[in-house]
């Protein structure tokens, strides 16, 4: 499957943001992948419950703030969590071996990372716990029936840790300092001065709790993408450890699986350099951005277009 690219040009209103990519103006949504999509976010049982299993303050809409500034003005002064059941998360097997994993990381690029043995097991244990869930099986059978992964599930998991997990260099001086998971999930920054990746809302949730991330407010363009407490898909502003993220798209709720599935998919289903899609996954009108670091994933994030089904 070839997904449509449509250059954004003087003419057209370009709604959309990523970290650097070029823009693109199609908002109709892939229908295929809309279908596959859908299928995994049913299938998403260890997806937690807004208002029951955590509770989420908008507070205020945030400003601009330029790439590499920061300085922003904060548009809430409670964090973004009220709540989050961490008994629950904790007693699900993908999201305590995910948690696991996120203090194995250098927070910088340009400094090496060193994976030991016991982080080489975390990362096969959470690998082995995903391919349990019906999210992970579902997507592996598409893929496969695309012919883009192996039918055999040993195959497969290794396809997944190396675009996942496999080192590579972000920095062209020094050694192996990133990896998809690293940057996607967990977070780095840019020669100690910008915030790069951290699209993960539990990662976000533990740093907020520990005093290192500051949330500053949503991001919205018009009533379309405003959102509600409910949803599960957010466009933030924040800082971390001091330093500021002036947009970053993040989906609230989800499981770690439903996240490594669908961005696993559009990598796969595309060779571009930068693979970006518009799908409708349940009320939601989303935009899905992959970037490719050669064999792996560089980055990836959602970007809600338009929530309640208000696109319709």
């Amino acid at each position: 499957m070839r997904f449509p690219r449509t250059a954004c040009s003087g003419t057209t209103h370009c709604s959309r943001w990523c970290e650097g990519a070029t823009c693109l103006s199609n908002q109709h949504a892939n229908p295929e992948l809309t279908e596959v999509l859908n299928q995994l976010w049913r299938l998403d049982t260890n997806r937690l419950k807004p208002g029951t299993d955590y509770k989420i303050s908008l507070q205020g809409k945030a400003g601009y703030v330029a790439q590499g500034s920061n300085s922003a003005r904060d548009r809430a002064s409670a964090p973004l969590f009220k709540y989050v059941n961490e008994d629950k998360l904790k007693s699900i097997k993908t999201y305590s071996y995910f948690i696991s994993l996120l203090d194995n990381y250098e927070m910088s690029t340009g400094v090496s990372e060193t994976v030991t043995s016991e982080e080489l097991k975390e990362n096969k244990l959470f690998i082995d716990a995903i391919m349990e869930t019906g999210v992970m099986k579902c997507a592996h059978k598409y893929l496969v029936k695309k012919g883009k992964s192996p039918s055999d599930s040993t195959q497969f998991k290794k396809q997944l840790y190396d675009i996942w997990f496999r080192l590579y260099h972000r920095e062209r001086s020094g050694g192996e300092d990133s990896c998809g998971f690293e940057h996607v999930f967990v977070g780095e920054t840019k020669h100690g001065k910008e915030v790069m990746g951290l699209h993960n809302w539990v990662h976000f949730y533990l740093q907020e709790k520990q005093g290192n991330v500051d949330y500053k407010g949503y991001k919205a363009r018009d009533n379309k993408d405003t959102p509600d407490e409910d949803d599960h898909v957010l466009n933030l502003q924040f800082s971390w450890k001091g330093l500021v993220k002036p947009v970053g798209g993040s989906f609230i709720g989800v499981s770690p699986e439903f996240e490594v599935a669908i961005f696993t998919i559009i990598f796969l289903m595309s060779n571009e350099k930068m693979t970006s899609v518009v799908v409708k996954v349940d009320e939601y009108l989303l935009e899905l951005v992959v970037y490719r670091h050669g064999a792996s994933i560089g980055t990836s994030f959602p970007k809600l277009l338009s929530s309640n089904n208000r696109d319709l």
